[in-house]
């Protein structure tokens, strides 16, 4: 696959690229928000464990990138190397961390002017808090966090809000754990609790999204017409 050059600006509206990436092409998608709501900040999105089927296609990452756009921020979500277009190989998160690096640099090149955002649900959640500490971010956002299969412990905490989105039935990630890591935190992030939600959010994306959009309402960065 030839890889072309990343585009100097950011698109003006919905559409899918191929970045050029650590590993080689990156396969991304783009979305801004209406016009008269949109609020100089971009968010990028990071999926779920490619190894159980996670692309940038989750309805739980579309659900994210829909909450965000929906407040206002221009969107990015990818697919880590190995997955749907992106080259490379799965590398247990350390890769995935170059590639979400490579996204970021591109996004602070094409709008500098604006915020960044960090948001992933389960293993992009992991990936995101791994990159936190070497970006300008504004606001995280985890959902289903693994904390007992990868070590957050041992990350540094992001320096701005964090929202952390835990479903009390999931059945893929220990809620109790979740729970115990956020209260062991000394700036213990926000967190949501989402009763009788698995996993997956089967019949709760929509509760996902008001969570979303509830829980940032208060860090949105100003509407780009002011």
């Amino acid at each position: 696959m030839s890889i072309p050059a990343a585009p100097a600006e950011f698109p003006a509206a919905s559409t899918s690229l191929i970045l050029p990436g650590p590993a080689g092409a990156i396969e991304a998608a783009v979305d801004v928000p209406v016009a008269a709501e949109a609020r100089a900040g971009v968010a990028i999105v990071c999926h779920p464990h490619p190894q159980h089927g996670g692309t940038m296609h989750n309805k739980v990452v579309t659900m994210l990138e829909r909450s965000l756009r929906e407040s206002g921020l221009a969107t990015v979500v990818f697919n880590f190397r190995g997955v749907g277009a992106s080259q490379g190989t799965y590398d247990d998160g350390r890769g995935e961390t170059d590639d979400l690096l490579a996204i970021a640099a591109w996004v602070q090149q094409a709008r500098p002017h604006d915020v960044l955002w960090l948001a992933g649900f389960s293993f992009g959640s992991y990936v995101a808090a791994r990159a936190a500490p070497h970006l300008p971010v504004r606001q995280m956002i985890s959902v289903a966090p693994p904390v007992s299969r990868w070590d957050f412990a041992q990350l540094a905490h992001p320096l701005c809000p964090w929202l952390v989105i835990q479903g009390e039935a999931d059945e893929v990630v220990d809620p109790q754990a979740v729970y115990a890591w956020v209260a062991a935190q000394a700036e213990s992030p926000t967190l949501v609790r989402m009763p009788e939600t698995g996993h997956f959010f089967h019949r709760r994306l929509m509760d996902l999204r008001g969570a979303v959009k509830n829980g940032v309402r208060n860090n949105l960065p100003p509407l780009r017409a002011a």
